[in-house]
């Protein structure tokens, strides 16, 4: 372990990437324990990087962290469009963005409000664009943020929770109207490339079918199962769809390409697809549910109010042990934390051998691919 820095007297903080739930507990964690146990000041950056790129920072103090750790969202604001190695600035000739590298400006910033560390929290995206940081020698600490679940390294990260429960919640909802219009109501989630959001989600409610993307499926073993369960005494069918699932053999939707973004790839449409498809390969009505952002906002329900309380205190108490670029994480049922580097660029996909989806087969959900 490196040793202790006592030199760290004033930190800047950040909020990367999409929003989620417990961003503010975070917030309200870090700022005060910098400020009531350590005497650290605090300093946060707006709106993600373009606040580190472009001096837009304000002073933190113990007041502005009271009354956040309910609230959805950034207090910070945040930002999934912007990488220090990529910053648009202006445009070419032919009328194209022109991007720059804007770490020198991220290090004048720092070096403008005598920053002696950073704490970063986002997701494997932001993490990434913490590299050039780390490799110029600042001193940085992240903490996992993500509704789906998918940082390297890390078994939960604070917001998926609360996600899964408005996610459930909602599927919930959809078990009426399938059962007193005997349809089949598909429901798309998020998640990106990972299942985990719509697997607990799906098993949580009961959903009769779950799409995920690390199980490719199969249309003609969706409709067979489909026959059988239209054919049962409930006569209607739940499918939860993840955004990142596909047919075997077919790529993954995108619903656009975002320029400029460290993660341009947008998914999304998917729902709509099975839906169809179902209709048109059987004489179920078939209707689809887009939860989409309802599964970032709203109060973060109280597990993960304690967890993003612990990642916060973690991150500081990292910084002054000596542990520099590291992110703190939930492993083996403690925290503990991995480097900076590791985690960025990297997915936590669902095994296909974990006991979540062994739980969901032993009491009959299908997974489109006829196991």
């Amino acid at each position: 372990m490196s040793a202790p820095n006592t030199s760290i007297k004033r930190i800047g903080l950040l909020t990367g990437g999409g929003d989620c739930p417990g961003l503010n507990a975070v917030i309200r964690a870090v700022t005060k324990t910098a400020i009531y146990r350590h005497g650290i000041e605090v300093v946060g950056i707006l709106n993600g990087y373009e606040g580190l790129i472009c001096n837009d920072v304000r002073e933190l103090d113990a007041s502005d962290a009271s009354g956040i750790l309910t609230r959805g969202g950034t207090i910070l604001g945040t930002n999934n469009r912007c990488s220090p190695l990529r910053y648009p600035d202006g445009t070419n000739e032919d009328g194209s963005t022109r991007y720059i590298d804007a770490t020198d400006r991220c290090l004048k910033t720092i070096e403008h409000h005598g920053l002696d560390a950073i704490i970063v929290i986002g997701g494997d995206g932001t993490m990434s664009c913490t590299a050039p940081l780390v490799q110029a020698g600042v001193p940085c600490v992240g903490v996992p943020k993500t509704i789906d679940n998918d940082i390297h390294g890390c078994e939960l990260t604070f917001g998926f929770t609360t996600a899964m429960t408005t996610a459930a919640m909602s599927l919930d909802r959809l078990h009426s109207t399938a059962d007193s219009h005997h349809r089949v109501m598909v429901c798309e989630l998020m998640g990106r490339n990972a299942g985990w959001l719509t697997l607990s989600a799906g098993i949580a409610s009961g959903s009769d079918i779950i799409l995920i993307p690390e199980i490719p499926f199969d249309y003609d073993a969706i409709i067979a199962f489909l026959d059988e369960r239209m054919a049962s005494p409930a006569g209607f069918a739940i499918i939860a769809c993840a955004e990142g699932a596909q047919e075997v053999g077919h790529g993954q939707t995108v619903s656009k390409v975002v320029d400029g973004s460290p993660d341009p790839i947008r998914l999304g449409g998917i729902g709509h697809l099975v839906a169809d498809e179902i209709e048109r390969r059987s004489r179920f009505e078939t209707r689809t549910t887009v939860l989409g952002h309802v599964q970032r906002g709203g109060t973060p329900v109280a597990a993960d109010r304690v967890l993003a309380t612990r990642f916060g205190v973690a991150a500081i108490e990292h910084l002054l042990a000596g542990r520099h670029d590291r992110m703190v994480v939930w492993s083996g049922g403690t925290i503990s934390d991995i480097g900076i580097l590791e985690a960025a660029g990297n997915q936590r996909l669902v095994p296909l051998d974990h006991p979540l989806i062994d739980a969901a087969r032993s009491v009959r959900t299908c997974f489109g691919d006829g196991g």
